[in-house]
């Protein structure tokens, strides 16, 4: 894989900016990609990411795992994969969101081994977790980095809570780009030999 000179430049900054060498090298390229997305050296004490998530993404992504995400702006930040976003499709109802109606919708469809990216909405994120805890849904990673001021820190602490293999952050931040960035860094793992 051919880098261009502008990330090349950028990693070599981020590397002086903020150390990372207490994460194993799995989780150091995530937690540097999502820096490099966000231009957020906070994120090196925020995230919550282990090798065992890491490799759970990595095999996932090496096989056939379907990829899910929340919303469409997550879904066009992934490179290389087809991913699928039911939100267009899903119909709120009953205090439900269209965005949690979505991802019931990705579990109907994908109930076994998906890897699903929550970059936007933490209802989202709270109902892949519910669905879980129902034995309805079972991913083989679940990526929880919504963003905003209502429930995003809470979903991330309902996913770590959960037993799900996760990759996500501490706290309010995170975004679309962020949970991008997360994904892209597995593919590039899964896809480095």
């Amino acid at each position: 894989m051919t880098i261009h000179p502008i990330e090349l430049e950028s990693y070599r900054i981020l590397g002086e900016r903020v150390d990372l060498t207490r994460f194993d090298d799995g989780p150091r390229a995530v937690v540097a990609r999502v820096i490099h997305a966000s231009a957020d050296l906070e994120f090196a004490e925020l995230m919550v990411v282990d090798e065992a998530a890491v490799t759970a993404g990595v095999d996932a992504l090496r096989g056939t795992a379907p990829v899910v995400t929340d919303v469409e702006m997550v879904r066009h930040g992934l490179t290389g994969v087809e991913a699928h976003c039911y939100l267009a499709e899903a119909v709120a109802d009953g205090g439900l969101t269209r965005s949690a109606a979505a991802m019931r919708l990705a579990a109907e469809r994908h109930p076994e081994g998906a890897v699903v990216v929550v970059g936007c909405a933490p209802t989202a994120l709270f109902e892949v977790v519910e669905l879980a805890a129902a034995g309805r849904f079972r991913p083989a990673l679940v990526v929880g980095m919504p963003v905003g001021f209502v429930g995003a820190a809470e979903s991330k602490e309902a996913l770590r809570a959960s037993g799900l293999p996760a990759i996500s952050n501490v706290g309010e931040k995170g975004g679309s780009a962020a949970a991008a960035a997360v994904f892209n860094a597995l593919r590039r793992l899964a896809h480095a030999d």
